[in-house]
């Protein structure tokens, strides 16, 4: 059977032979883009997700980073997720609430394998990225548990808004020492609010004070050294939970 197949093929007296061959160009030809096809198919997905959690990773870093800094990021993570070729950070924006909006594109020039048949040499494979993201933080509450020394001393939280280059105050904690022969400083603290316009609104005061006995309805405490004390906390109306305050437009925090 094999010594007839050959004699066929190199029989010189038919015309089959050289037609099935010149058949079979077109047939390979088709069979070898839909493999090339495939494959950049599958390597556009890859290179999507890639991006997609680039653009992402970009959206956590410090609001003062600059462009290329994000850009920088967005390549490294880019390729650590498996993208191929160049990833550009487009744009990237935070608007006056704090939303971070950002785009971005990745290209590649995969190599084809049967596409160089036909000189294609490589398939350009290109995706876009986009994304929206709202400020993580809405809103924080702090109240005092327990302030104690010897100095009368202010502390000040500031809150630096998107796109300022300057902090606001946000918050004061004032303590001032009880005096007297207390062996550990108790004294009384306020917390207060301060709004937009410098306004302070007092939201929490704490008195702590030594003794052997607390007034009912109030715990009586040991420190480390064995002195009782008991505080007593009197919140503003409205507001018994502490200082609320609105930091969904905040960059930043801090005393």
């Amino acid at each position: 059977m094999r010594g007839l197949a050959g004699s066929f093929i190199e029989s010189r007296s038919g015309s089959f032979a050289p037609i099935l061959v010149l058949a079979m160009i077109p047939l390979i030809t088709a069979v070898g883009f839909s493999v090339d096809y495939t494959s950049a198919v599958q390597t556009r997905s890859t290179e999507q997700a890639a991006l997609d959690a680039a653009i992402l990773s970009i959206t956590t870093m410090d609001t003062a980073s600059t462009k290329p800094q994000r850009q920088l990021v967005l390549q490294d993570t880019y390729k650590e997720n498996g993208g191929q070729g160049t990833a550009t950070l487009n744009s990237f924006d935070v608007s006056a609430n704090g939303t971070a909006t950002a785009q971005a594109t990745a290209s590649f020039a995969m190599k084809t394998v049967f596409m160089q048949m036909a000189r294609i040499p490589t398939v350009a494979i290109g995706v876009t990225s986009a994304v929206n993201k709202a400020p993580a933080l809405v809103e924080a509450t702090f109240k005092v548990s327990g302030v104690s020394g010897y100095w009368n001393k202010t502390m000040t939280l500031y809150g630096t808004m998107f796109g300022a280059k300057e902090g606001k105050p946000l918050m004061t904690i004032d303590y001032k020492y009880g005096g007297g022969t207390d062996p550990k400083g108790y004294g009384t603290t306020t917390v207060s609010k301060i709004d937009s316009l410098g306004v302070a609104t007092v939201a929490q005061t704490q008195v702590c004070k030594v003794g052997k006995k607390a007034p009912d309805g109030v715990t009586l405490n040991t420190d480390q050294f064995g002195t009782k004390y008991y505080c007593v906390d009197t919140m503003a109306a409205g507001n018994t939970a502490g200082a609320s305050i609105d930091v969904s437009q905040m960059a930043g925090l801090y005393l």
